[in-house]
Order: structure tokens, then sequence, then C-alpha cells
């Protein structure tokens, strides 16, 4: 157990060296001056860009700028925003709880649809385990800056049953994670469909059966937790997934958070903004895939025998 904790945590750190250079490197790449953005004007004096170029170090080489930026990192500084003038911690400690919110909502509705629709079309006739089978290629399919955008039209614009723009409460949070939830619970509810297909199949389902165990109880007691386990490995696929799409989401519903906020950094350049918001992300996604990692051991006894 500490060897695979220790080899994740190994891991985890290339995982957000690699992240945080990937990000420098292509705002350095993309057009624009970011003196520009310092100054606030256009048309600044000589004096002041080059003061300002000296005090950011923008005249060094960009291997340099590259090891002084990382060496900040390290010591836990990730400097002030070019835009918003204020600590990247502060900047993003504002908009962190917005996007926790969706977050936890999406992965709420997520669990309300995929479970369900799993029970339901695991090992049924046809003509049920079809519509289901086909809800879940259609969740999949369907990109959730255009879900999101249908369910403003129809539920806030026309039937105002709930708020339009950027609203606050519980009621702001329905749509937006909605949109979100789409595509997770249709590919977890088929892989879960698939596992306790298997599951069903198994000697000890049908020893179970015939001792008089209802249906219900046999799926929910047995079926359920063995076929959890491929499901486990898609929680790294959906973290990532629900972490790059709050971007979409929060930008078509105008929700205030990590996405709209990487936006705007991203658009401006903002170097130690987006530096920063890419270290949470990546913290968020290796954080979550070690918890996986070590959760296999208590889905599935059969690990830690093997391991015994």
């Amino acid at each position: 157990m500490i060897g695979a904790v220790a080899r994740r945590l190994g891991g985890s750190v290339l995982v957000l060296w690699g992240a945080v250079t990937v990000a420098f490197l292509a705002l350095h790449l993309t057009s624009g001056d970011p003196v520009d953005l310092l100054t606030g004007l256009r048309a600044s004096s000589d004096g002041l860009r080059a003061e300002i170029v000296r005090e950011y170090g923008l005249d060094r080489p960009l291997a340099l700028q590259y090891l002084t930026f990382l060496s900040h990192i390290l010591q836990g500084d990730l400097g002030d925003s070019y835009v918003l003038h204020l600590p990247v911690r502060t900047a993003i400690g504002q908009q962190l709880g917005s996007t926790l919110q969706l977050l936890a909502a999406t992965v709420v509705v997520t669990v309300v649809i995929a479970v369900p629709a799993a029970l339901l079309g695991a090992g049924r006739r046809p003509w049920v385990r079809t519509p289901v089978s086909l809800l879940e290629g259609l969740g999949v399919a369907v990109p959730a800056f255009w879900l999101g955008t249908l369910l403003l039209g129809v539920f806030s614009f026309k039937l105002r049953w709930f708020p339009a723009l950027g609203a606050p409460g519980i009621d702001g949070l329905v749509l937006p994670a909605l949109a979100l939830a789409a595509a997770p619970a249709a590919v977890i509810a088929r892989v879960l469909r698939r596992g306790l297909e298997q599951t069903l199949d198994e000697p000890f389902v049908t020893t179970a059966r015939t001792r008089g165990v209802g249906e219900a109880a046999v799926r929910l007691r047995h079926g359920l937790r063995h076929g959890l386990l491929p499901v486990a490995t898609l929680v790294g696929w959906l973290t990532g997934s629900l972490i790059g799409g709050a971007v979409v989401v929060e930008s078509v519903f105008s929700r205030q958070g990590l996405g709209t906020l990487a936006v705007t950094a991203v658009r401006n350049k903002d170097l130690p903004l987006v530096i920063g918001i890419v270290l949470v992300a990546g913290l968020v996604y290796t954080v979550v895939n070690t918890a996986v990692d070590l959760s296999y051991r208590l889905i599935d006894p059969r690990l830690r025998t093997r391991e015994a």
C-alpha cells in the first residue's frame, strides 16, 4: 500500500510539472504582449514599459523566465494576476466555491441518472434495454454547450421554471448540472450496465437466487458492488471531463467560477493566473486518481487477497 501511494505521488508530481510546462509554453507561443496588460494602456510611455519589462523579467531568455517561474511555484508563490491585480491565490479562492458547487451538483445528478439507468437496463428484455441504450448514446453525442443552450431556451426563457443566467442558489445550479452531467452519466450508465450483466451471470448470483433472494436485492446487494469496479477506472476520466466541461458550462450560463476565470486569463495571457488554475485542476485530478487507485482494494476484496 505504501509503495503504491509513493509511486502515485511521484507520478502526480510529474503530471503537475508537465501541465505547468505546457501552459507556460502555450501562452508564450500565442500572440499578444503581456506588457500591454500590465500597463493597462496601449499608448503607454517607453519608460513605463521598460520598467515593467525589468520588474517582471520579461527581457530575460524564455528558459530563464521558465526556471524563475518554476522556482517561485516550488516556494508556494504563484504571483499576482496581471489583469485583476490580485494575488493568484485570492483570485482563485474567490471563484473556487462556485465551481465546487457546480461539480458537486453534477456528481449528484450523474449518480442519480446513471445508477437507476444501469439497474433498469441490465439483463432486461430488448424493449427495456434498447431505449436505455439509445438514451446513453444520445447523452454521449450531445455537446455540453449545445445541451446547455437548449436547456436555457426551453426551461428558462420559454417555461421560466429556472433562472436564466448567473443566478446563485440551488435553482441556478439545476440546468448547468444537467448540461454537465449528461455525457458522464451516459458513459457510466453504459459501463455499469455491462458490469452488472456480467455479474448477474456469475455462479454466486445464481446461488443467491436459488436461496430465494429477490431480484432487486440481487442487483443492489451483489450486482452493483461488483459492477462498480470497471466504473472506478472511469473516475479519473470523469474528473477531467467535469473540470474541462465546467469551462464551457460556466460560460454558457454566465456563472462565476474557475471556468470563466480560466477563459478570461487565457484570453488576456495572464500567465500567473493561468498557471494557478492549471495547478488547481491538476492537483484535483491527481488526488482523485490516487484515491481511486486505493479504493480498488475496498471495492474488490480479491485484490487484497492477492497482495496478502
